[in-house]
Parts: structure tokens; sequence; C-alpha cells
């Protein structure tokens, strides 16, 4: 396994940008590279500082694009096409999240590093019918925060980066997932507050 992932770092180091594309779909879709395309970034960012943000904004891009592959496929195979891959205790727990705290079912887990099983709340999001456009939003988001905040690692430290991104990814990952969360969380009381509001003043005497 080592020296595979060893090859498609090298591959991705080759090819530059398109390299990362690539690695970050098929990581987010068929196959997985656990945190090659974080490792990837920052290496090619203090290769070339200058062309971080197309570093990041292609790794984005590819990863939104194996995620959307992937949701696409469950939204149209249903809940069988969930049972036929995972086993049915994980698929419950997987859609229930998603039913309870929607698309922040898949952006959290979009910020955390493997082991994260980031795969099954993408699948669970597709089988519970979310809407295509809010899913890739919620996507674009969390991986666009990783992604671009590793960039500006690399920017910011250099090689000192990798070090602290291996021996930080999951406080980092787990920092910035809590984060959202509690973005998140506020959001949807923020909107409820709101909702109670407007339904108290729709039946508000003098009010037609």
């Amino acid at each position: 396994m080592k020296r595979l992932l060893d090859w498609v770092q090298g591959f991705a180091l080759a090819l530059g940008g398109p390299g990362l594309f690539v690695i970050a779909f098929l990581d987010s879709s068929f196959l997985s590279f656990p945190e090659v395309v974080d490792v990837l970034i920052i290496l090619l960012t203090i290769q070339h500082p200058h062309r971080m943000l197309f570093y990041a904004l292609l790794s984005t891009v590819g990863s939104v694009a194996g995620c959307l592959v992937l949701f696409l496929l469950a939204r149209k195979g249903g809940e069988a096409f969930l049972r036929k891959r995972l086993h049915e205790r994980h698929i419950e727990r997987a859609t229930a999240v998603v039913r309870r705290h929607g698309l922040l079912a898949v952006l959290v887990p979009s910020l955390l590093p493997p082991p994260a099983p980031f795969k099954i709340f993408v699948l669970a999001t597709g089988v519970a019918q979310v809407r295509t456009v809010d899913f890739v939003v919620a996507v674009t988001i969390g991986r666009g925060i990783r992604y671009f905040g590793e960039g500006a690692l690399a920017l910011w430290y250099g090689e000192w980066a990798m070090t602290f991104l291996r021996e930080n990814i999951a406080a980092i990952g787990l920092w910035l997932a809590g984060l959202s969360l509690a973005g998140g969380l506020a959001w949807i009381l923020l909107q409820r507050l709101r909702g109670g509001s407007d339904s108290a003043s729709s039946h508000a005497p003098g009010r037609n």
C-alpha cells in the first residue's frame, strides 16, 4: 500500500495542479488515498508559492466532483444501493444523522482527516434526496476551508508546515469541524427563531 501511495504522490507531483485534481477526484469517489491530497498541497505550494490558490482550487473542485459522483449514484439507486455496499447498522446511523442535522452531516466530516467516515455520509445524503445544489455548496465549503487552509499554512511556514500538519492534522480537523458545527447550529437556531417571530407577527391582532 505504501508503494502505491508513493507512486500516486509522485504522479501528482509530476503533473502539478491537474494531478491534484485527479487524485482528489479519485480519493473522494471510488478509491482512497488517506491524507495524500493534504500532503501534496503543502509540497507543491512550498515549491511554487505563487500557485497556492490554483492548487487549492483544483483540489477542492476535484474532491467536490468525486463526492458528487457518489451522491448522484446513491440518489439514483436509493437505499438499496447503500445496502449492497455497507453494513445495515452503519447505514441506519448515517441516515439518522443526515435526517437530524441535514447538510451539517456532510460539511463537518468533509473537514475531518482520515479515518473519519466521510463517504458514508455522502452516500446517505444522496439516499435522503437532499437537493444537489445544497450538497455541492456544503462540500465546497468544507473542502475549501480544509485545502485553502493547508495552502495558507504552507505559505506562512514553509517546510515546517508539513511537520505541523502530520503532528496536528487530527486536532486541526476537529477544531475546524467543531467551529463549523457550532456555526451551523447557530444558523439553524437563528432561522427557527426568525420563523417563530414571523409566525407570531402574522397572527397578531390588527394584522391581515
